[in-house]
This record gives C-alpha cells, sequence and structure tokens, in this order.
C-alpha cells in the first residue's frame, strides 16, 4: 500500500472537484484523514487471515456442542461501486462442529469479511463459508442488515432504508434460527 500516493489521489481528487486542500483550512489534513480511514479501518479486513482468525479464535469440540447465537454484532463496510460505508448490523448461528469458536473471533470473523470494498450479500456468504469450511461448522447462518450511505445521501435518497441479505448452509433449519435470535415461539 503506498499512502503517500493515496493521499495525492485525494487532493487531486479534491481538486478536481474544485475544492483545493492547500488553500483550504478544513481541508487540510482530509487526504491524510481519508486515506488513513480507508487503510487502516475501513479496508482492514484485507490484512486478516480468516483461517489464522479460526485457528486461533477456537478450540477442538469435545462433544457436540449446542447452537451458538450472536446478535446485533457491529458492521462496517464500504461499497465497491460507490466508496461509501455501509453500517448495520449483523447476526450469526452456527451449530459447530469440529471446532468451537470463542464468541470474540465470531465477532472479528464478520469484521474480517465486512472490512473490504464488497458487496453485503458476500458478506454474509464469506462468514458462512467461514464457519463451514474453516471452523467445521455443521451448518451456519449469517444474516447482515445494512444502512448504505451510497442508498441514503445520494441517488434515491432514503436515509432509512434497510437492506438485509441472509444465507443460510448446511444442518441448520429455519425454526432453530429463529428460536435462536428470539423470534420464534416457545419451546419445551
Amino acid at each position: 500500500m503506498d499512502k503517500s500516493a493515496a493521499r495525492a489521489a485525494i487532493a487531486e481528487f479534491l481538486r478536481a472537484l474544485g475544492r483545493d486542500a492547500a488553500s483550504e483550512p478544513e481541508l487540510a489534513e482530509t487526504p491524510a484523514r481519508v486515506v488513513d480511514a480507508f487503510a487502516d479501518e475501513l479496508l482492514s479486513g484485507y490484512a486478516v487471515d480468516r483461517r489464522a482468525l479460526v485457528a486461533l479464535g477456537s478450540t477442538l469440540a469435545q462433544t457436540p456442542a449446542g447452537i451458538v447465537a450472536l446478535r446485533d454484532l457491529s458492521v462496517a463496510t464500504v461499497c465497491p461501486h460507490h466508496l461509501m460505508p455501509g453500517l448495520g448490523h449483523a447476526n450469526v448461528v452456527y451449530r459447530p462442529g469440529t471446532r468451537v469458536l470463542g464468541l470474540g473471533a465470531i465477532a472479528r470473523l464478520v469484521d474480517a469479511c465486512a472490512r473490504r470494498l464488497v458487496l453485503q450479500e458476500t458478506i454474509a456468504e464469506d462468514v458462512v463459508a467461514s464457519l463451514l469450511e474453516l471452523a467445521g461448522a455443521r451448518g451456519a447462518y449469517c444474516e447482515v442488515t445494512l444502512v448504505h450511505g451510497c442508498l441514503s445521501a445520494r441517488g434515491a435518497c432514503q436515509a432509512n432504508a434497510r437492506a438485509t441479505s441472509i444465507v443460510r448452509r448446511g444442518e441448520l433449519s429455519e425454526s432453530e434460527v429463529l428460536l435462536s435470535l428470539g423470534r420464534g415461539g416457545c419451546s419445551a
């Protein structure tokens, strides 16, 4: 990554839009801030090795574990079409197989899949694939709900619109997911 070239590109981008970071005090640090935000935070998922994350954040299953569910995990991503953020949350449910992941590892996995130039649908798919393929889960579900900057601040300008993507694969029924997320009826 060439942060110096990226800062120069952001400064040139601003000049092309009729703003000059060199002569407008409020824009003086903008190129550096934008580059740091993208390189160190918004696109930090590219630097994460998901296989290593799962290996370090899990233990071998001693006995068959029940279903694990995490709700309302914060998600921040960047739309690859407009380079605008999408913010929201993810719900993850999985049935462990060979490995049981720590709760923090699941949160870091969602973050690693999201903090990229990626479509929302791909985030959910990547989380489920990682749980099944890297953690040996018998079943996995991921639901991602986001407010997209490209939908709320431009184009259709729908500030309250939320988009939801859902992926479920393996040995995990819809009713198990709903119960795990507190959306089903009573279980006896």
